[in-house]
């Protein structure tokens, strides 16, 4: 049972820094934040793949709830951006809290 909740908090910390790490993005760049890896120079480049990898499971939930039109939600969409949004939020919080860790004991 100890696994399932760590997962779960695991899941809850890294949709928190996804989506603080999405309106923060918005708010500073005024722009909108997508899953992309261009830029003008390969610093840029490189800043929107770290981006990417952080917003990435609020971008991809966000993604799953609009449709075509805006009458209804799609089904299908949206349980496959859920399902990915949350094993993507698992590898990023994994990934945070694996910093946290390390570096406070």
């Amino acid at each position: 049972m100890r696994e399932l909740f760590l997962a779960v908090y695991l899941i809850g910390v890294g949709l928190c820094l996804a989506g603080a790490g999405t309106h923060l993005y918005q708010w500073r760049l005024r722009q909108r934040a997508m899953l992309r890896y261009d830029g003008d120079t390969y610093i840029a480049s490189m800043g929107n793949v770290l981006m990417s990898f952080v917003c990435g499971p609020y971008i991809m939930l966000q993604m799953g709830w609009s449709s075509e039109d805006k009458d209804a939600v799609e089904m299908g969409p949206a349980l496959f951006s859920a399902m990915v949004a949350f094993g993507w939020a698992f590898l990023t919080g994994l990934l945070f809290v694996g910093i946290y860790v390390t570096f406070r004991f």
